[in-house]
């Protein structure tokens, strides 16, 4: 099959171990991101696959239309960004392993970099000392502070976890069944949203981004926030409603934000109000971006890609196609 692979902004994917399960196939490699519709029907005209890197380009109905090769897309995860009535309208097979049983390690793990570096001022520690200028911050504490954790998910409970081992006490908001799953792992679930969001010292954000939970966390609970209190997101920047945590840093409630997603990706702009904010850390969307995770998602990716070309597709999402 000719396979397109999207968005491998760093050229990686031909660098994994797992890459090899596509010995056969004609695959090339976009090391560059473009979403314009017309670019993108010019680019993919000839393939018979996509590789999707999670949601870093949007595939709609009007490109579907003008692909009239593309019998395949593969990807790993939940899949927002993809027109699948048009997929399933157009016959073209959607597989995407949704790894239910497994939460993302890597994820969990940038949550707790990033609030390890908000609390302590990272950063700025270092920026100041290669400007050679020492001691100039003073962090904060950890041990006996108190997380809030907004959704007790695979990740939720990941992160929740490594607070506990540092000492932090732990208030769950969410879902009723998140909760309780929070109260039967002995941990507390906040009386109400304005607890939640009023008494913690960092508040992590770990829900899907869905219809339902789009732009769910909104400007008054953000200024429920304590003053030195640190907001984490390392999920979809869609949860918060668009310019409120610019919004609310500008205010000083939350006092932090350490943030991995942004509403519009990948983001070059220099000018981006968030990265602009001395009370921001921001990075770019790397919560997943690890060798050891991506040997694991492409070695799914690549099995769906072979399991169709032999016939016999797996984890379709659109049975219809």
């Amino acid at each position: 099959m000719k396979v397109a692979v999207l968005d491998d902004y760093f050229d990686t994917v031909r660098t994994l171990d797992c890459f090899a399960k596509l010995d056969g196939h004609e695959v090339t490699v976009f090391t560059d991101h473009v979403q314009d519709t017309d670019a993108l029907a010019e680019r993919l005209v000839p393939f018979e696959a996509l590789v999707l890197i999670r949601e870093r380009t949007k595939i709609g109905g009007e490109l579907l239309e003008r692909l009239p090769n593309l019998k395949l897309i593969s990807q790993r995860s939940v899949y927002p960004h993809l027109d699948i009535e048009a997929c399933t309208r157009l016959g073209i097979v959607v597989s995407s392993n949704l790894h239910a049983g497994m939460p993302s390690y890597p994820t969990a793990e940038l949550t707790w970099a990033l609030i390890l570096a908000a609390a302590r001022q990272l950063p700025k520690q270092v920026a100041d000392l290669k400007a050679g200028r020492w001691q100039t911050a003073m962090g904060r504490t950890l041990r006996g502070k108190t997380l809030g954790i907004y959704s007790y998910g695979r990740i939720g409970q990941v992160v929740a976890g490594y607070a506990q081992a540092f000492g932090m006490n732990v208030l769950v908001w969410g879902g009723e069944s998140s909760r309780e799953r929070a109260v039967a792992d002995g941990l507390t679930a906040a009386a109400s949203r304005q607890e939640f969001f009023s008494d913690p010292d960092v508040v992590s954000l770990h829900l899907r981004l869905t219809d339902s939970t789009r732009g769910l966390v909104k400007a008054p609970d953000l200024a429920l926030m304590k003053p030195d209190s640190i907001l984490v997101n390392t999920s979809r920047a869609g949860l918060i409603e668009p310019g409120a945590l610019v919004a609310a840093l500008r205010a000083g409630r939350p006092g932090m934000a350490a943030v991995d997603v942004f509403e519009e990706e990948p983001v070059t702009d220099q000018d981006n109000p968030l990265l602009r904010l001395d009370n921001a850390i921001c990075t770019p969307h790397i919560g997943y971006v690890t060798r050891e995770d991506w040997e694991v998602q492409f070695s799914d990716i690549f099995d769906q890609i072979n399991a169709f070309a032999d016939g016999h597709p797996i984890n379709v999402v659109n049975p219809g196609a």
